[in-house]
């Protein structure tokens, strides 16, 4: 159902520049509850950091995100459907930012649906351009989007989308508990040993097991919107 194989040249740089930390989007600014989870000693070292962001990233961005991703990479690549690609897409996006289980998490997903709008449209995708402060605008949708107009295939898309989040999440941890650089390289090893079969799994669920399965997080992220202080905005 979905496209295989590895990203070379031009495909790859794009891959490399879509989930780059430089790309300004801000999503160094969400810690989608791992702040909470640090404050109340949910997380308090590198082994916990790794149990909270490896769960997250099966059990939430697995079954949800990277699912989602995919069928909109499908529906942006379809060309049977060419007039009706921007619908059907939107549709899946407000699918997407509906199940997010908090005021902080879907706020979270409209900023960097919007943000990576404004990228595209600077790269002369002219799609984005409809998409720029819609409250069904998602992360997922405008990456899905950058990936079919610069030939990344549906895997590739999804195994970057998940390792930048992957990233992010170490990023946070390194600041939040505090972890050392070479705590949080060790970390990011043992998470890219879980991304593809993370990945795999993302391809083949149905559309009806859709969804998280990840309590804590949401209690964290509610937490986090009344934190007294905070580094991140979510």
């Amino acid at each position: 159902m979905y496209g295989h194989g590895a990203a070379g040249g031009t495909a790859l740089l794009r891959l490399l520049n879509l989930t780059s930390p430089a790309l300004p989007i801000g999503s160094f600014h969400f810690s989608q509850g791992l702040e909470d989870a640090v404050e109340r000693r949910l997380v308090v070292d590198a082994a916990t950091a790794g149990d909270w962001i490896a769960g997250l990233a099966a059990q939430s961005v697995g079954t949800l995100d990277l699912p989602m991703l995919l069928r909109l990479h499908s529906v942006w690549s379809d060309g049977a459907w060419t007039d009706k690609r921007p619908a059907r897409a939107m549709r899946l996006s407000a699918r997407l930012i509906a199940a997010r289980e908090t005021a902080e998490l879907r706020a979270e997903d409209r900023h960097l649906g919007s943000a990576l709008a404004r990228v595209l449209i600077e790269h002369g995708i002219e799609e984005a351009k409809a998409w720029i402060g819609n409250v069904d605008a998602s992360h997922a949708a405008l990456f899905a989007l950058a990936a079919v107009r610069w030939d990344i295939c549906a895997q590739d898309a999804a195994t970057g989308y998940l390792w930048s989040w992957c990233e992010n999440q170490v990023l946070a941890a390194i600041k939040l508990v505090p972890l050392g650089q070479s705590a949080g390289q060790r970390l990011l090893g043992q998470l890219i040993e879980r991304i593809p079969e993370i990945v795999e799994t993302a391809a083949i669920i149905d559309d009806d097991d859709i969804g998280i399965a990840s309590p804590m997080q949401g209690i964290a992220s509610a937490r986090h919107e009344s934190q007294y202080s905070r580094l991140f905005r979510s």
